[in-house]
């Protein structure tokens, strides 16, 4: 019997929703909420998305202790989002 020793790297996987505030510039209105999967991250924005001017899903690997992040992999995203950096 086999065990594998290489542990997964957890991922850290957020949505955050945008809405614009009377001088027209973005803020966040929900969130970021971390979310247990990618699957309920893209249906937590796609709710969203019909009540704010914007909405992304995204998710990286993330090794929290080290300060170790991976680039972000967009997973959803509708409206108005800023650039993500």
């Amino acid at each position: 019997m086999s065990h594998s020793t290489e542990q997964k790297n957890p991922r850290l996987i957020v949505v955050v929703a945008f809405d614009r505030g009377e001088d027209g510039d973005l803020f966040p209105a929900f969130g970021p909420a971390d979310q247990q999967s990618e699957d309920r991250a893209i249906r937590t924005a796609r709710t969203l998305a019909a009540k704010h001017a914007g909405v992304i899903a995204w998710s990286r690997d993330a090794d929290p202790t080290l300060g170790d992040y991976g680039p972000p992999t967009t997973l959803f995203v509708s409206g108005d989002v800023p650039d993500m950096e």
